[in-house]
């Protein structure tokens, strides 16, 4: 007997109203029905009795002609074709419902495209054989992922489901990425290519000197989106790690290692792998008890899950994945998954740089100083990163431990391995076009205006490079005029004729 899905028709869903009155189908209805133990999707789909198809940021929505069948198998064929690949969905599903349900459903359409893709994902989310008893020596090979929809990889065959598994991942790891009107803006905008060609013209000397200050800005960046303010000698070693980001494969013992750098007082930090629960927030101030944000993933699923995000690294090296979204994916999966006690924040920035520097995103050798983008939109880092963590909150089950942690008690490994994560990849893009027409550029124009000072101050006062790197720093402080202390102590050979020449070429150069 077939599985009944009634759409549910309403105006307030999950706290979104929706854009007009309608009938809730596909992956919403399936979670709403079946109360499966997950967020909802992002983005929902709607029936309206309205003849029009159109998109908002949350809602697909449907004429009433696109109206599924209320049944298990229409809804999750209507989902697959109109919302995308949901994994998280199809995993909570395949759990909940036994083999021979799947079975049977199946058996409606087995020849079928969409029957194809659900036997498949069954089998490999499950690591479980179901026996079809179909014969597909006839039929086409048909891709698993939309490509019209989801970012995909170039994929492998599997003979048995005639289907080609084109998901960006594996199955320990594997978010997906929505295609939308933002991505397809970036990735087709080639900022990276004209950018390159903006570095080109530039002296290679100015380029160096521009990459060692943001390689240092993108350190201090990093320390202070942290709430940290580190000694100037963390600052410059954190910096040196960051400029070898691609140089050394991802794995987790160099991870470990990275976060040896990180922690510099490793006294009061249990350092490696988590060893018991994690999670971002605060403490009540009386009783002691956790107020998480973000609960970081068990600890006993720490090393699968790593694995797995690895893995799919090197997938997503395929010079046809997009640079910036491989990026998104991996980083913003390591920093979810939260592995370390301590370091997760600047690790999952480092990881930005490794996958941008591994993809050659810029090609001149220049820091890519993402971290002072993301601290320039620090509201917008906050939302992205909370758009994930608290839909999760009322479903994962925790209690407090004796030492005020949290221990979570559910099985939560899919929320780290299947989450969505286009929004994630939408502030990145905005971050990296933000660096490479605005931070990078303003560094290199900086340099050229301090050398073209320098040499006025050479030309004319022979003053040496120590002296002309103070005067800078205290005519920036001063908004181009020289302090009465600054003129009686460090440049009282100046007199006041040549202090107002000097303020004068400042203010014209700068």
């Amino acid at each position: 007997m077939e599985i009944v899905i009634p759409s549910i028709e309403t105006s307030i869903f999950q706290g979104k109203t929706t854009p007009e009155e309608g009938k809730i189908v596909g992956y919403g209805a399936i979670v709403e029905n079946l109360k499966l133990p997950i967020p909802f999707p992002n983005v929902l789909s709607l029936i309206t009795k309205k003849s029009k198809k159109h998109t908002t940021e949350d809602w697909n929505v449907f004429p009433r002609s696109y109206q599924p069948e209320e049944t298990l198998y229409k809804q999750l064929v209507f989902a697959i074709k109109y919302e995308g690949i949901n994994l998280l969905v199809l995993k909570s599903l395949f759990n909940l419902i036994s083999k021979e349900s799947i079975q049977t459903l199946l058996h409606i359409e087995p020849m079928g495209q969409y029957s194809r893709k659900i036997w498949f994902l069954f089998e490999w989310l499950q690591q479980e054989e179901i026996d079809v008893q179909v014969d597909l020596k006839k039929r086409t090979y048909i891709p698993l992922v939309d490509s019209s929809m989801q970012y995909v990889l170039k994929g492998k065959e599997s003979a048995k489901h005639k289907i080609i598994n084109n998901l960006p991942g594996t199955r320990d790891f594997c978010p997906l990425i929505f295609k939308t009107k933002k991505l397809e803006f970036h990735i087709n905008a080639n900022i990276s290519g004209k950018q390159n060609a903006f570095l080109n013209n530039i002296h290679k000397d100015v380029l160096q000197r521009a990459s060692s200050f943001l390689l240092l800005k993108d350190s201090k960046a990093s320390f202070t989106i942290e709430g940290e303010n580190p000694g100037n000698n963390r600052t410059m070693r954190w910096g040196k790690a960051i400029g070898q980001a691609g140089q050394k494969p991802l794995s987790i013992e160099e991870l470990i290692r990275l976060q040896q750098i990180v922690i510099e007082n490793t006294r009061f930090v249990d350092m490696g792998l988590r060893d018991r629960g994690g999670f971002v927030g605060e403490h009540d101030r009386t009783t002691g008890e956790p107020i998480p944000n973000h609960i970081s993933a068990k600890a006993n699923d720490l090393e699968q899950l790593l694995k797995g995000l690895i893995t799919a690294n090197e997938a997503l090296q395929d010079k046809a994945y997009d640079a910036v979204l491989a990026a998104a994916t991996i980083a913003f999966g390591f920093v979810f998954i939260h592995p370390f006690v301590d370091g997760n924040g600047r690790l999952h920035r480092y990881i930005i740089h490794h996958i941008l520097a591994k993809k050659e995103l810029t090609q001149q050798g220049v820091i890519f100083p993402v971290s002072s983008s993301i601290l320039d939109h620090i509201g917008n880092y906050r939302a992205v990163l909370e758009s994930f963590s608290h839909p999760l909150l009322d479903h994962i089950e925790w209690k407090e431990t004796g030492v005020h942690n949290v221990e979570v008690t559910n099985n939560t490994i899919d929320f780290y391995r299947y989450f969505d994560a286009t929004k994630q990849a939408e502030f990145l893009y905005e971050c990296v076009e933000d660096t490479l027409k605005r931070v990078i550029p303003e560094e290199v124009a900086y340099l050229q205006k301090y050398d073209s000072f320098k040499r006025y101050l050479d030309n004319n006062f022979e003053m040496p490079d120590k002296l002309v790197a103070i005067l800078v720093r205290f005519l920036e402080q001063n908004g181009g005029v020289l302090s009465k202390r600054a003129s009686k102590n460090e440049f009282s050979v100046l007199t006041d004729l040549e202090i107002k020449e000097i303020e004068g070429n400042y203010n014209i150069i700068f």
